[in-house]
């Protein structure tokens, strides 16, 4: 299979596409959390709770503090969704991709990194003491987890021979590189987590700091950051699909209609590890990040390396 640079219009239909999967994650997340509480746990109840939440915050007042950063702030608030969308450009939805870049794989890595100062800025911006921890702590975080996410990466680029998605997805034409490369696949699923700042990597906006970067995040703001929240994690989903399960590979089905079920599949696993865990402390994190996964995804890097100058 051929990844293909879409028409014009798909760089409408990626971000509704990238909505949807964030929606039915949400959803899902909502549903469960409902039947864990013994709450109304219908379907529909959870879908018509979550429409009421968001209009209630959409007409919730801004919450105003003593001489904050204005600009910092609200800009701090938009990136974060922005750059799940801008992420999901180079995502291919069966054989086709908003645009198949060259250096697609670095383009999804550099999105993801803005969402370290897209958080940090929203920390800063309010001049709030609860809020400006919750931002550094992004940052520390970010610094854990996104050198073993970009040995990850690298391993999967090494394996294809190149940085594009499109071509990543043809190499598995006959092996899923999740198969021989688990550390890499595992590795990129806790990133995933980690870049949506939510559980167990939730401490950037932890109860410890009554809520961290969100603290002073109230209506529009509070919700522009959650939809952020969920859309990274769908974007972070549906990129595990082509970097490691093949992509639209696979018999029977359509392109799409492969990528969509894996796209759901790998989220419904992130949903799962988020009701699962608990949250972890930075402080037990970034040994484990560091003198662990980093040395586990470099030897995954040579193992990849290995198997190209075997073949």
């Amino acid at each position: 299979m051929v990844v293909e640079t879409a028409p014009l219009w798909a760089v409408l239909v990626a971000p509704a596409l990238l909505t949807a999967l964030a929606g039915v994650g949400t959803w899902a997340d909502r549903l469960v959390e409902a039947r864990a509480a013994g709450a109304a746990s219908r379907p529909e109840a959870v879908l018509t709770g979550m429409v009421s939440d968001a209009a209630r915050l959409l007409v919730a007042q801004r919450r105003a503090t003593l001489a904050p950063d204005r600009l910092m702030w609200r800009l701090g608030v938009v990136v974060v969704p922005v750059a799940a969308v801008l992420a999901v450009v180079v995502v291919p939805f069966g054989r086709w991709a908003v645009d198949d870049l060259g250096v697609g794989v670095v383009w999804f890595n550099a999105m993801e990194i803005l969402t370290w100062a897209a958080l940090w800025a929203a920390g800063w911006g309010p001049n709030s003491f609860w809020s400006l921890i919750g931002g550094y702590r992004m940052v520390v975080q970010g610094l854990a987890y996104e050198l073993p996410h970009m040995f990850a990466l690298i391993g999967v680029a090494t394996a294809a021979g190149s940085l594009q998605v499109g071509t990543i997805v043809a190499h598995q034409r006959h092996l899923w590189f999740a198969v021989w490369m688990p550390l890499g696949f595992v590795a990129y699923l806790l990133s995933v987590l980690g870049f949506s700042f939510t559980k167990p990597f939730d401490q950037p906006a932890g109860a410890d700091l009554s809520g961290g970067v969100l603290v002073e995040a109230a209506g529009a703001d509070r919700l522009v950051i959650a939809a952020g929240r969920w859309l990274l994690l769908a974007a972070g989903a549906a990129m595990a699909v082509p970097l490691f399960l093949g992509g639209g590979l696979g018999p029977g089905l359509p392109a799409w209609a492969w990528s969509t079920l894996k796209s759901l599949a790998v989220l419904g696993v992130l949903v799962a590890a988020r009701h699962r865990m608990p949250t972890i402390r930075l402080q037990r994190w970034v040994p484990v990040a560091w003198l662990v996964l980093i040395p586990l995804t470099i030897v995954q890097v040579l193992v990849a390396a290995l198997v190209v100058l075997a073949r």
